[in-house]
């Protein structure tokens, strides 16, 4: 995991059907996170999106952290 990844801590994610959920992108502020979620909101009105913290673990290899689908 490069330094930059590191930096961004808040994920907005899309929550799907059967408790499935897809990370859409990660930033470093919540309020550019919640401005995201906002913009893809009126984009996709059919879609719940929500913004979350997302703490990186250092103990966590590349990889580890999952695609975002069922993770």
């Amino acid at each position: 995991m490069t330094y930059r990844e590191r930096l961004n801590h808040w994920a907005v994610i899309r929550l799907l059907p059967n408790c499935q959920r897809v990370v859409i992108d990660r930033f470093r502020s919540w309020s550019d996170a919640e401005g995201h979620a906002q913009a893809m909101r009126r984009l996709v009105p059919d879609g719940e999106f929500i913004v979350v913290f997302d703490p990186v673990r250092a103990d966590l290899k590349e990889g580890d952290r999952g695609s975002g689908v069922g993770a």
